[in-house]
C-alpha cells in the first residue's frame, strides 16, 4: 500500500530526489559554505541516489567552491587575531574541513588570507595536534 502510494506520488511529481538534491545543495552551498564532499555525504544520508547527488553537485564549479571557502576565511580571520600563527592555520583550516573543503584547498586559502593580512607563512602543514 505503500509503495503505491510512493509510486503515485512520483509519477505526479511529489517525490523527485534530483529536484530535491539540486535544491539542497544550492541552499547549503550558499547558506552553510558546504562543499561538495559535505553535501554528497548529506545527500547520502537523506538516501538519495548517487546519481541524482552527482547531478546535484555538477551545478557547483571549482572556482566556487573556492570563492565560498575565501569568503568563510575572510569572516572568520578577524575572531582569530592575536593568536599564534599555527593556532590561526588549526582554526581556519579545520573550520573549512569541517564543512567538506579539501586539505589543499583548505591550506592554500589559509595561507593566502593570512598573507594578505600581512603575517609571514613560509610553508608549513596543518599538524595533527
Amino acid at each position: 500500500m505503500a509503495g503505491e502510494v510512493l509510486d503515485r506520488f512520483e509519477e505526479v511529481g511529489l517525490v523527485d530526489d534530483s529536484a530535491f538534491a539540486t535544491a539542497w545543495v544550492e541552499s547549503r552551498h550558499h547558506s552553510r559554505g558546504l562543499a561538495r564532499r559535505a553535501l554528497a555525504r548529506e545527500l547520502r544520508t537523506k538516501g538519495v541516489e548517487s546519481e541524482a547527488i552527482d547531478e546535484a553537485l555538477e551545478q557547483l564549479d571549482t572556482g566556487q567552491e573556492e570563492e565560498r571557502a575565501r569568503a568563510l576565511v575572510a569572516r572568520k580571520l578577524r575572531s582569530t587575531a592575536g593568536l599564534e600563527r599555527e593556532k590561526r592555520v588549526r582554526r581556519l583550516a579545520g573550520m573549512l574541513a569541517r564543512k567538506g573543503y579539501s586539505e589543499g584547498l583548505s591550506l592554500r586559502v589559509v595561507r593566502e588570507a593570512l598573507e594578505a593580512e600581512g603575517e609571514e607563512t613560509g610553508e608549513w602543514e596543518l599538524s595533527e595536534s
